[in-house]
């Protein structure tokens, strides 16, 4: 008793990798709260089912049937989704050997397969497009490069290869590409590259887009080769450069064919090469996007004045830089500005530095201040911050900030703004965060503010075991009394979401939690101070011990019942005295324990609350005493004591108002289970009229609920036998008929009963 997909791939246009941008905004929104397309469903399911699907080869890989066949752009999104779900492996990439999937598009980021596996999987299909970001060091750069020209159709017809942050063995020396005559767009982001292997990327006679930030190169003159092919240029970060700044702007100001230029830079660096770019009145005749984030010395009037020589730029990037604040970028038309004076800018950076950590903390941070009083709710934005925890997951500056931006976006009310989907990944990444980071403190005062909101607690889908046992934690560390009350009334609602084998599985954070809870009773009643706190424990102490025996056991034995007469003999509120009661019928429920309840203060407090005008009380105090009572063996030495407590029971529930009168549930049950006994004690026509009063009272107010729950725990045939027993008591009776009539009304189309 308690108290009340991953979206698939598509073709990227040729841009650098870092201008790819997804189309956020009210769209973001519709798509989180929408369906999941029919074919991601699909997909998933093939997945979630891929090893009962499959045959096994004599190798241990898997083996699709003979007869299926996918069409490409599925194969495209089956790969993607294998691999955003982590189960890319050498087991099943085996599944795309042969000819029974024609794939083009491949994305294999993070995938933890050997070179076999990939080449045995992936090279003889005619591929244009590969995304190997992060592949695990199992397989390597060269080891790729070497499986890919293995194919002579992927040599002449690869356009885009993506092997940011991938591996290169120590002893490699030159990395071939030269092989690759179609490639037009390489990202080799975080990479061991050197200015050799630059020479020989900027022979490629297709090369058009060229991401080489974060790399080892020392010279760019190599560029000048693919001048006049070359569009896209990222060297974001290029960090060891031994070229001067007028070497480098010479070899910048031949690219006249560049459309993106990148030269954003960690703002530590104070580099100034972005400054003297901007003071160059012959180059970059035709760029649309040029990202100086990260620059030093840079103002707003140079950006104005270049932007204004250059009147086709579309993107500026601003970030970490002293520019971007003038009426210029707010007025200036389509143009789109990554910085950080208001909130345009700062989603524009946001999803724009998706990748990069080191402006990814910048935007978050500029987006905490710009959002922590705000009163409209931004999905948009939220799914932002998602990606940039989801991107980063071990950098603990954007985790922090992430989490704090979170909190800002989903306090209060505006939460009920926001998708239920887009919540629950936040809320997973926030979870995921705390495992990644367990000693910091204030990443998990955020977690733990994130879980006080109600939507976020009731509505929104998460792991609730890994959550109940972080909030447990958190509870014994005695912090001071605002973050407790958050942790135990959020216990106290997780405690009715776990179910009982969950609860039992939580063993030492439940122990802990327990005697933590009874110790704030304990010092709450000695003080008389009855405040939300103490109201919030007493809730969080009844719903743990909900078919609970092992939470039901750890109150006994940490002076548990002691202190919940000292409660009741303190205070009078019938709202204290229902809790209490509440708790203590759970541990009535438990035969093994219920009569550690048979001592005479016990006893003689729920007797009186018997009495107690307020029905919620009364009904759970006699709900002890039926427990109590129901099993003669323990009263022997009592007999006369019981036959009083069974005719007082007997008399009170007649005084009561029908039990399907119009008033709300007094309480809410997760089985009848516990009624199960009490209905079959003919012998005992009080304990048996409570049971049957209860259950109708729920049902009558909740039918599609508790009818339901009648019939999956087989509780029909049970009323049955009432209604047919010849010694019942007729009120009995005239109860079970009455709840088989109003199940035969509620659910006559739910299944066919085994009604009398």
């Amino acid at each position: 008793m308690v108290h009340f997909l991953h979206p698939g791939l598509s073709p990227r246009t040729i841009v650098p990798p870092d201008a790819q941008k997804d189309d956020l905004g009210c769209g973001v929104a519709q798509e989180e709260a929408s369906p999941y397309s029919l074919v991601n469903i699909c997909l998933n399911v093939l997945v979630a089912n891929l090893e009962k699907l499959c045959s096994e080869r004599s190798d241990g890989t898997l083996c699709l049937p003979e007869h299926w066949s996918f069409p490409q752009e599925l194969a495209d999104q089956f790969v993607g989704v294998m691999t955003w779900q982590g189960k890319l492996t050498d087991r099943t990439a085996s599944i795309f050997r042969g000819n029974q999937m024609k794939l083009k598009l491949v994305s294999i980021q993070k995938a933890k397969i050997s070179t076999a596996a990939f080449t045995q999987a992936f090279c003889h299909h005619r591929l244009i497009e590969l995304d190997a970001t992060a592949v695990h060091t199992d397989l390597s750069i060269p080891d790729i490069l070497r499986g890919l020209c293995s194919n002579s159709w992927i040599q002449q017809n690869l356009r885009c290869l993506l092997l940011d942050s991938a591996s290169i063995p120590r002893n490699s020396r030159l990395l071939f590409f030269g092989q690759l005559t179609g490639l037009r767009i390489l990202s080799v982001f975080s990479v061991c590259f050197h200015s050799e292997d630059l020479a020989n990327v900027s022979q490629l006679p297709r090369l058009e887009s060229l991401d080489i930030s974060n790399t080892l190169v020392t010279d760019i003159s190599a560029l000048l080769t693919c001048k006049d092919r070359l569009r896209s240029l990222t060297m974001h970060y290029l960090k060891c450069l031994t070229m001067t700044k007028p070497q480098i702007l010479a070899v910048i100001r031949e690219l006249k064919c560049l459309l993106h230029l990148d030269i954003s830079d960690h703002r530590q660096l104070k580099s100034d090469l972005a400054f003297h770019l901007l003071q160059q009145k012959d180059i970059l005749p035709n760029i649309v996007s040029l990202d100086i984030s990260g620059g030093s010395c840079i103002t707003d009037e140079a950006v104005e004045l270049f932007i204004q020589q250059r009147p086709a730029m579309q993107f500026v990037g601003l970030l970490a830089t002293d520019a971007g604040y003038s009426e210029f970028f707010a007025t200036a038309q389509d143009l789109r500005v990554a910085g950080g004076a208001n909130m345009s800018q700062i989603s524009e950076a946001l999803s724009r530095y998706r990748n990069r950590s080191c402006f990814m903390k910048e935007a978050l941070y500029r987006l905490f201040a710009e959002t922590f009083a705000t009163q409209v709710a931004m999905p948009a934005i939220l799914k932002l911050v998602a990606i940039g925890m989801r991107n980063h997951p071990l950098d603990l500056p954007v985790q922090f900030t992430a989490s704090a931006c979170a909190l800002n976006l989903t306090r209060q009310d505006l939460a009920r703004g926001m998708p239920v989907r887009l919540l629950s990944e936040v809320t997973c990444l926030l979870f995921k965060a705390l495992k990644n980071f367990p000693h910091y403190q204030q990443l998990q005062k955020n977690c733990l503010l994130s879980l006080t909101n109600s939507r976020i607690l009731v509505d929104v889908p998460f792991d609730r075991f890994d959550a109940a046992k972080f909030v447990m934690r958190w509870l014994c560390k005695h912090e001071n009394p605002k973050m407790q009350t958050m942790a135990v009334s959020i216990t106290s609602i997780l405690a009715l979401q776990l179910s009982p084998e969950q609860t039992a599985q939580l063993k030492e954070e439940l122990f802990m939690a327990v005697k933590e809870l009874l110790a704030i009773v304990k010092q709450k009643t000695t003080d008389n101070l009855d405040d939300v706190t103490f109201l919030f424990t007493l809730k969080a102490l009844w719903n743990l011990t909900d078919e609970s025996p092992a939470a039901c056991k750890h109150v006994i034995e940490n002076q548990g019942l002691a202190i919940f007469i000292q409660v009741l003999e303190t205070f009078s509120e019938s709202t204290i005295q229902s809790k209490v009661l509440g708790l203590l019928n759970n541990i009535a429920e438990v035969r093994e324990l219920s009569s550690k309840l048979m001592t005479d203060d016990v006893v003689k407090h729920v007797s009186s609350l018997l009495h107690s005008k307020e029905l919620e009380v009364s009904y759970l105090a006699a709900g002890i005493i039926a427990h109590l009572t129901s099993d003669k063996q323990p009263w022997i030495s009592h007999d006369l004591q019981r036959r009083a407590l069974l005719q007082d029971l007997y008399t009170t529930i007649q005084s009561w108002p029908s039990s399907s009168c119009k008033m709300t549930a007094l309480v809410t049950y997760r089985s009848f289970k516990a009624f199960f006994p009490l209905l079959g004690n003919v012998s005992r026509p009080e304990v048996q009229l409570w049971a049957l009063w209860a259950m109708y009272h729920v049902c009558s107010k909740n039918p599609s609920k508790y009818c339901k729950m009648l019939v999956e725990e087989e509780g029909l045939q049970l009323l049955c036998d009432i209604q047919k027993h010849s010694e019942a008591d007729p009120q009995a009776q005239h109860i079970a008929a009455s709840l088989l009539d109003d199940f035969r009304m509620h659910f006559m189309n739910y299944r066919r009963p085994p009604l009398c």
